[in-house]
């Protein structure tokens, strides 16, 4: 199974994000680094709503349309750490 991570883009859809994916090749003959973008439908069954620019994980799926092959990883809830009283 591939787990991705990437940021959200587009949030307008119902049930689908559209996730930006930033990675990073090298020039074959100049050896230098450039910026590569690709773009992904994920869908979020739960229609949870994200802010543009939040970082999400999602993982590979069976296909659920005709552009959608990802499927969105629950978001874990944060954990408050306990205060210590003395």
């Amino acid at each position: 199974m591939r787990v991705k991570k990437g940021t959200v883009s587009s949030n307008k859809q119902t049930k689908t994000l559209v996730v930006t994916v930033n990675t990073y090749k090298n020039h074959p003959k100049y050896k230098k680094k450039f910026l590569v973008s690709k773009r992904f439908q994920v869908h979020n069954p739960d229609d949870t709503k994200f802010e543009i620019g939040t970082e999400v994980t999602f993982y590979e799926t069976r296909p659920l349309s005709k552009l959608k092959r990802w499927t969105l990883e629950k978001p874990e809830e944060k954990k408050e750490t306990p205060k210590v009283t003395k």
